[in-house]
């Protein structure tokens, strides 16, 4: 992989900026086409879904994907979507102005998700959960009810490192967000393009690219999540031992079922039993069993 964009040089010399701009440009679209082509995410004649939230990894997202579109040896298309979750102060004219002035086809979906949000979840408790599960069933329903054959979202490689760490931490279980992935019910496929693009370039070419970012104020207000914590892990690691988030992201594509205690993924009691995994199995149940050996 390239190395490190020089992010100090962007915002002195002028021509050094642009210079590093197209570098990071180019790095990030070899890194979302390499992530397309290695799990087959986008194929001819597909309909894709951009999940448009109004911050810097979505827009990114979207702007990558346009410009790999317009030189993709397949075609496909993109419809840019925002579900409106009537935030307050939410500046509802600020995306489709700017969609339009891109020439980008995008459709505003309108869900109050944030008052059944703030009346549901007691004060000073996590409300992303709630929050992304009726922000997701808004955006399944349009999905099936349109036609779209992928939904793509602007998660990427630190998403998913924070995400592993989330799950071996607080919940017990060796898990991430994986590039492609079929919904529960079995009707959509999602894709992640970004998922080999570290988080530090991506908010530098929003900052280059002068995006119009909106944040979010509904858990933007809360500092103390678990992974905001998880990303401070990361965030100091990363400055100790460059290198290392990236090192973590290949493990993940690297998985050794046998080396792990997962008795569903691997064949731990028919190794070496000679026969007597039966028994082993009933002497450890504390059931009635044959005398071994006799």
């Amino acid at each position: 992989m390239a190395g490190p964009v020089d992010r100090n040089a962007m915002s002195l010399d002028p021509r050094k900026r642009e210079h590093e701009v197209r570098r990071l440009a180019k790095r990030l679209r070899h890194q979302v086409g390499q992530a397309i082509a290695d799990f087959n995410m986008i194929e001819d004649g597909d309909r894709v879904m951009v999940c448009l939230s109004g911050g810097k990894d979505s827009h990114t997202l979207l702007d990558v994907l346009l410009s790999l579109r317009d030189a993709a040896p397949v075609r496909f298309e993109i419809e840019a979507v925002n579900l409106d979750q009537k935030q307050p102060g939410f500046p509802a004219h600020v995306l489709p102005e700017y969609l339009a002035s891109r020439g980008v086809a995008y459709r505003i979906l309108e869900q109050d998700t944030y008052s059944v949000v703030k009346r549901v979840v007691p004060e000073g408790k996590t409300q992303c959960g709630l929050c992304s599960r009726l922000r997701r069933g808004a955006l399944y329903r349009y999905a099936a009810e349109s036609g779209f054959t992928k939904i793509a979202l602007g998660h990427h490689r630190d998403d998913i490192i924070a995400t592993f760490f989330l799950n071996l931490f607080f919940h017990a279980s060796l898990k991430a967000m994986p590039p492609k992935l079929r919904s529960d019910d079995g009707r959509h496929v999602l894709i992640r393009p970004m998922a080999y693009a570290a988080e530090e370039d991506i908010a530098a070419y929003a900052r280059a690219r002068g995006f119009p970012i909106i944040p979010c104020t509904l858990c933007g207000s809360q500092p103390n999540l678990q992974r905001a914590q998880v990303r401070r892990m990361m965030d100091d690691w990363e400055r100790q031992h460059p290198g290392r988030l990236e090192t973590i992201f290949g493990a993940l594509g690297h998985v050794a079922p046998s080396q792990l205690a997962d008795r569903t993924l691997f064949d731990f009691a028919g190794l070496g039993a000679r026969g007597n995994g039966a028994d082993a199995h009933a002497w450890l149940a504390g059931e009635p069993h044959s005398d071994v050996g006799t």
